[in-house]
């Protein structure tokens, strides 16, 4: 774990320094009512209320005597707390108010994830400012929140030479072991003996100490409703023999971070206890190149009976993703969530900030969008354009893992492919894909470069209003 251990506090130990959220339009007022030394100081550093600004003022001992926080003029978005941490001291701190509209535990949350910080191999020991939780508020509860947040950020960080299969399916242990979970692997050559195909051809190039796997986590009432959450789990992707440039390899330790927030996520339901039954399958593999990896032109078979043209073997995430999607289906489940960093077409539509998702349930989506804007975990859904279907038709198999160039919509053409494996029908409820980037390439203050944990607090929120 990064340190980032208890960043809220259930009640202030010795005096709390408060701090003062104040729009633009308070400023004047609040000063006013203040001593000069104050207004002198928030004047030469001219603290106006503009979102994001943090003055802290000094007392007359030099030491931080309150600290002045910049809402804007409309309404305030939840990582202006996470800006926050990023830019105070170490400290014992307190929101001397709450901005109007604003979750005091979707703030604490958001005050934790900014204290953030990756140190495994790089032991600073810097102490991390710490919030006093607003009244009413259930520290615990935050910090474990805070915790599966740094778990998923934590994964993504660590280079695949310590973040391999086993080391996924050892988390994915721990976190079974921590809720009474069961956990199931199937490692190696089993999977075909399992009918998981397409996770062997994908991950079987790897030397035996980083076998494919395909890791389950079953927990809960098997009398409540199933939900399946599925992450996509490339410890490292070289591209397979179609490789990638050098450049484009640099960060492929972040190809598992798909499975990295399906564990993430099936944990806060678990600390939650929602009452579903919840299913997480990663399946884990390594893309590497070796004289038995999966060739361009080959045809895979896949646990629904569809046969797959391999197009391009640096397509590779849809194939592991296709199994796991498949076995989900046989579960019936009430809803299924999948998560995967899958397309470099989702970045150049969206960027890095905005993750896009698709489904073909309004509903579904609708809660979705309702719960990103609540707790300001920015979503986007992209359409599933049936025009686009054929782009994916093969010549000599059912479908194929390279769409057409002409359809030229990379993350669509990804999401109708997941699609043909996802569950459907009248005895599964709807699915939804996230295409997530899980990385920050620009470090701003409680944003520090590196990975980011996406879409899943606003699917924990959209799952707790469904099934709670």
């Amino acid at each position: 774990m990064s340190d980032v251990t208890h960043p809220i506090l259930a009640a202030a130990e010795g005096q709390a320094i408060p701090v003062h959220p104040l729009a633009e339009s308070e400023v004047e007022a609040f000063l006013a009512q203040k001593r000069a030394p104050v207004r002198t100081y928030a004047a030469a550093n001219k603290f106006s209320g503009k979102t994001g600004q943090v003055l802290a003022v000094p007392g007359a001992s030099g030491a931080v005597e309150r600290v002045l926080l910049g809402t804007g003029s409309g309404r305030v978005d939840l990582s202006l707390f996470r800006t926050l941490a990023g830019k105070l001291p170490a400290g014992d701190y307190a929101l001397a108010k709450l901005p109007k509209g604003v979750d005091p535990a979707e703030a604490a949350l958001a005050f934790a994830l900014g204290t953030y910080r990756f140190d495994r191999y790089k032991k600073r020991g810097e102490a991390i400012p710490r919030l006093v939780a607003p009244k009413g508020v259930d520290a615990a509860a935050v910090t474990a929140f805070a915790h599966a947040c740094a778990l998923c950020r934590d994964m993504v960080n660590t280079p695949a030479n310590d973040m391999g299969p086993l080391q996924i399916e050892t988390i994915a242990g721990e976190i079974a072991q921590k809720y009474g979970a069961t956990l199931s692997v199937v490692r190696g050559d089993d999977l075909l003996k399992e009918n998981y195909p397409a996770v062997h051809a994908v991950g079987r190039a790897a030397v035996d100490a980083r076998a494919p796997r395909m890791i389950e986590v079953s927990w809960g009432d098997p009398l409540h409703p199933v939900l399946a959450l599925v992450g996509k789990g490339v410890v490292f992707d070289t591209g397979g023999l179609d490789i990638k440039p050098s450049a484009g390899m640099r960060l492929m330790k972040k190809d598992m971070g798909g499975a990295a927030h399906a564990l993430a996520l099936g944990r806060m339901v678990m600390e939650a206890r929602l009452p579903v039954r919840l299913v997480i399958l990663t399946p884990v593999v390594e893309n590497a190149i070796a004289g038995d990896a999966m060739r361009p032109g080959d045809v895979l078979q896949t646990r629904a009976g569809l046969t797959v043209e391999v197009g391009n073997t640096d397509a590779e995430g849809r194939l592991i993703l296709a199994d796991a999607l498949t076995r989900a289906s046989e579960l019936k489940p009430a809803l299924t969530l999948d998560f995967a960093t899958l397309t470099g077409a989702a970045r150049m539509a969206m960027g890095p900030f905005v993750i896009p998702f698709w489904t073909a349930d309004d509903k579904l989506a609708g809660q979705i969008e309702t719960a990103s804007r609540q707790v300001s975990d920015a979503l986007w859904r992209m359409p599933l354009t049936e025009a686009y279907r054929e782009a994916l038709d093969s010549d000599i198999a059912d479908l194929k893992n390279d769409p057409d160039g002409w359809a030229q919509a990379g993350a669509t053409t990804a999401a109708l492919f997941l699609q043909r494996f996802a569950p459907n029908g009248e005895e599964a409820g709807p699915w939804a894909h996230f295409d997530v980037f899980a990385w920050n390439p620009k470090g701003r203050p409680g944003f520090p470069v590196g990975a980011e944990v996406q879409a899943i607090r606003a699917a924990f929120a959209m799952i707790k209003s469904r099934f709670a």
